[in-house]
């Protein structure tokens, strides 16, 4: 006899249980693999860019934290829904876990649709707001107004990437990732110089690339049947408490993106004061630290799908060994790439454009941020183990705590009043990098003593 879907769902977590530290690499080694490949295109991205002059830097950098906004959004109600998800499966909820990854696709199409159009209606008004004018302004402009329809297909390919994930699967997902970064390289060169369209050609290659991740997907999951998890809307059946399930992480992790944005915006127009090298400088330091955000980014993912797992088999012991775990190599690796960036920094930005004056910015950037990588690293491993305990907050304070209490004020105070250097800036960063991780990591050992209460005071008496 066939064994049921319950049964099917059992087993695949029971494998997982197995082997939990196993399962850390199986789910984040692939994600690393894609985000290195996207950091890749990132870099190329800006060299290609770079090879047209500072202003165009200075105007991609400007629109990059329009471009996360709109993708943040999406990709934080995608966590919701991978945490959802996990446990439901861990509970041996095929069905119900079925029917909350239809739910996800409705959330994040109906969300992040308004949110294109809103940032097509009001594009060169919230550039002003940057603090861009001049030819930068309608370089930025000319470049975010031919990426922004295209954040449909991004959107939808975070959606399902999420879902893929809180099954267990992030192979296949950066497989079709991999496909469109690899093409978008290839298309950077030929659109740009070839074919003469400067910034706009950059623009066209990200959404073509994005087009056909999107197109992969369509065909795995609807035609071929793909995933474990049953997509058809055939079976569809609405339900106010699976949508506030995946709201009431996915809002909170969203939240958290939409700060992170707007800072990444305060920011550059704080450092623009300076001038658009400044601006510029940011925008190499930011792609270089990109280099070691990804990977520690996917290996923190990892943790939603084991713990939200883990909690829906009533493993609690499971979550803090597998966090324990993940927060050591998470530390190697960031202790490596500080060590990197700190003693080749100038080189490694000389890469992007040859303007003395943006390598000196960038260069500063990179050797104050490098020294706050562990702590950070801290951070993003811990806010992502309360995703998938199914709890959004402690995330959306953390990044809040970062960002808007201490990083942005300090920055404005630094310059804008005291008329201190960028270094000071780079200093408030770091600083507020070190805090808002201390208080995660208390604050998750804390929660987690509190989950294992709630399960002894649940389980029958002997």
């Amino acid at each position: 006899m066939a064994p049921t879907q319950k049964e099917k769902a059992a087993s695949r977590v029971e494998g997982i249980i197995a082997n939990p530290r196993r399962a850390v690499w199986k789910l984040a080694v692939p994600v690393m693999l894609g985000m290195g490949l996207h950091t890749l295109y990132n870099v190329t991205d800006m060299i290609f860019v770079g090879r047209l002059g500072g202003d165009e830097v200075a105007a991609l950098s400007f629109s990059m934290p329009l471009v996360f906004f709109t993708i943040g959004i999406t990709f934080g109600l995608g966590t919701g829904a991978t945490s959802v998800i996990a446990r439901l499966l861990g509970a041996g909820r095929k069905e119900a876990a079925d029917n909350a990854a239809r739910h996800a696709l409705l959330i994040g199409f109906g969300i992040g649709g308004v949110f294109v159009v809103a940032a097509l209606l009001w594009k060169r008004e919230i550039m002003g707001l940057l603090g861009t004018s001049g030819e930068v302004m309608d370089l930025a402009v000319q470049y975010f107004e031919i990426v922004a329809p295209g954040f449909i297909f991004t959107i939808l390919n975070t959606s399902f990437r999420s879902i893929m994930a809180g099954e267990g699967n992030t192979i296949t997902p950066i497989a079709f990732q991999a496909s469109g970064t690899v093409l978008n390289i290839i298309l950077d060169p030929v659109f740009i110089f070839w074919a003469g369209m400067g910034i706009s050609g950059a623009a066209w290659a990200t959404v073509v690339s994005q087009f056909l991740v999107f197109a992969l997907f369509a065909v795995h999951i609807f035609v071929r049947r793909g995933t474990f998890l049953d997509l058809s809307f055939s079976d569809f059946t609405p339900s106010a408490r699976i949508a506030k399930d995946i709201l009431r992480v996915g809002l909170p992790a969203s939240g958290s993106m939409v700060i992170m944005s707007v800072g990444g915006m305060c920011t550059n127009w704080i450092v623009s004061i300076s001038g658009s090298a400044a601006v510029a400088g940011l925008g190499i330091g930011g792609r270089l630290e990109s280099i070691y955000f990804m990977p520690t980014f996917a290996l923190a993912l990892s943790q939603v799908t084991l713990a939200g797992m883990f909690l829906g088999a009533g493993r609690i012991d499971l979550i803090r060994k597998t966090m324990v775990y993940t927060m050591l190599w998470g530390q190697v690796m960031a202790v490596s790439f500080g060590v990197v960036f700190y003693f080749f920094a100038e080189p490694l930005c000389a890469i992007f454009t040859s303007d003395e004056q943006i390598i000196a910015v960038a260069v500063s950037y990179i050797r104050v941020i490098a020294l706050a990588f562990p702590f950070v690293t801290v951070g993003l491993i811990s806010g992502r183990v309360f995703q998938g305990l199914g709890s959004g907050l402690p995330g959306l304070v953390t990044t809040s705590l970062r960002v808007v209490v201490i990083s942005v004020p300090l920055a404005y105070l630094f310059t804008r009043v005291l008329g201190l250097g960028l270094t000071w800036v780079w200093g408030a960063f770091a600083v507020a990098g070190l805090i808002s991780s201390v208080v995660a990591v208390v604050w998750v050992q804390r929660r987690l003593r509190q989950v294992e209460g709630e399960l002894a005071a649940e389980r029958p008496a002997v």
